[in-house]
């Protein structure tokens, strides 16, 4: 079955990071529908349509974080999986600030590809059917629910 690709939001500071990772995602398929460095930037798109997924660094431009951008995500665009990318993955709280896992970077093309299609995999029809790529870790939240739809 053919699917809509995924619309996703890419928040992070590091221009020359944004464009790849901006590249690697429409080269697996799916649309980048907006770019943000800061939280401000994240609040003004609050017109924006629904991103499916936010792509969110942890330490940000403005003097402002990953976490406090999810929040706002959730809060703008209920339904919006995040996935934390960071170096600094232990900067994570344990309940993964309702975020969907996260991408430890650095990363490979060929892994931030595989996260994309194991996440996509899991949004669009629970569980995903792919095997867990060493390159994204789902939150225990997340784990938990795909675990349960896997055994119905």
């Amino acid at each position: 079955m053919d699917h809509p690709p995924l619309r996703v939001l890419i928040v992070e500071d590091e221009a020359l990071l944004a464009m790849d990772i901006e590249a690697m995602i429409e080269d697996s398929g799916h649309e980048v529908i907006g770019e943000a460095a800061t939280l401000a930037e994240v609040r003004a798109m609050s017109g924006l349509a629904r991103p499916d997924v936010a792509f969110v660094d942890i330490q940000l431009a403005g003097g402002s974080n990953g976490l406090e951008v999810a929040a706002l995500i959730h809060a703008q665009w209920t339904g919006t999986a995040v996935v934390f990318v960071t170096a600094n993955p232990k900067k994570i709280p344990a309940d993964f600030q309702g975020a969907h896992g996260v991408i430890p970077k650095p990363f490979s093309r060929s892994g931030l590809m595989a996260a994309m299609r194991y996440l996509a995999e899991g949004l669009r029809d629970p569980p995903p059917i792919s095997p867990q790529p060493r390159s994204f870790t789902p939150s225990p939240l997340v784990a938990g629910d795909w675990i349960a739809a896997a055994a119905e």
